[in-house]
């Protein structure tokens, strides 16, 4: 895929719909990519609607946020088109999402992903960090996603955080399942987790999250961090969870408090008829772009 930086948003999706003050890349702050990876789910597939739906849902939020009380998209959000993904082996995929990501980021645009599988946070982070040297990873996820394999490759999406933390330390929250040899290694890799149990006991789970976490980060949310009882659509959704205001919180503090450069929702996988949760993932991509445009404002 070469990047189509004079790409006509009206020719395609766009992240917010017919927005009041659309912009060119070039005039961007935050660049919303969709990647509609879906190789090696499990259980149940669709990833590759994700970005799709999340995108269709998106034009009809509210721009106003009631909670900052502020609308952020006249600072310029660009919506560029479905990646063009190759097929065949994996680490050719990977590379592609990386160079893309790269592209992006270089030019100093806050990068927002749209999956797609998790085995795509890999690529997109390893471009963050060769720019930003002492990155750390904030993952909220229900599984650990430490396999160093899985399904006879590394590039599964059971093995993401492992990818990660090749090339940066991360902090995981909400983590609810994970294999015994995950739980075996863990220990030994450079990781903080945050389990789902305790996080409840602890009042100021949110603070301490944000102390194990570097000056600069990049956030990686897989939706079956959330509660199914108001994310269902997803591959393995888990009991237990992060709640609405749980997840918005954490994200508000981390980026208000660190330099967050570029995030990833993941794991989405469409239910058909069923709106709520592609509505919950535009949103949240909303509240990102809105804590951290605000946060940059300030600066």
């Amino acid at each position: 895929m070469s990047l189509p930086f004079d790409y006509d948003q009206g020719a395609g999706l766009i992240f917010g719909g017919a927005l009041p003050h659309p912009c060119s890349f070039e005039d961007s702050r935050a660049v919303i990519l969709p990647v509609p990876v879906d190789r090696t789910t499990s259980y149940v597939g669709g990833t590759r609607n994700g970005p799709r739906e999340i995108l269709l849902a998106s034009s009809h939020m509210e721009l106003w946020d009631d909670e900052l009380e502020l609308d952020v998209h006249p600072a310029g959000i660009f919506t560029l088109p479905e990646m063009e993904l190759p097929f065949g082996e994996l680490a050719p995929l990977m590379a592609e999402i990386q160079r893309v990501a790269g592209e992006v980021l270089s030019r100093d645009k806050f990068l927002v992903a749209l999956g797609g599988e998790h085995s795509i946070t890999p690529p997109l982070a390893a471009a963050a960090a060769a720019l930003h040297p002492g990155l750390g990873v904030l993952q909220i996820d229900a599984h650990a996603d430490l396999r160093d394999s899985y399904m006879g490759t590394r590039h599964n999406h059971a093995c993401a955080i492992r990818r990660v933390l090749e090339f940066a330390p991360a902090t995981q929250v909400g983590i609810r399942s994970l294999s015994g040899e995950e739980a075996a290694a863990a220990p030994t890799l450079n990781t903080t987790i945050f389990y789902d149990r305790s996080m409840r006991e602890d009042p100021a789970w949110i603070d301490r999250v944000v102390e194990t976490l570097p000056e600069v980060v990049y956030i990686t949310v897989d939706v079956d961090g959330l509660d199914p009882a108001i994310m269902p659509a997803t591959g393995t959704p888990e009991p237990g969870g992060l709640s609405w205001y749980e997840v918005t919180r954490l994200l508000r503090a981390t980026i208000e408090r660190r330099r967050v450069v570029a995030c990833d929702i993941v794991e989405l996988s469409p239910l058909p008829g069923v709106a709520a949760p592609n509505f919950l993932c535009a949103k949240l991509v909303y509240k990102v772009l809105t804590y951290r445009l605000a946060a940059a404002a300030r600066t």
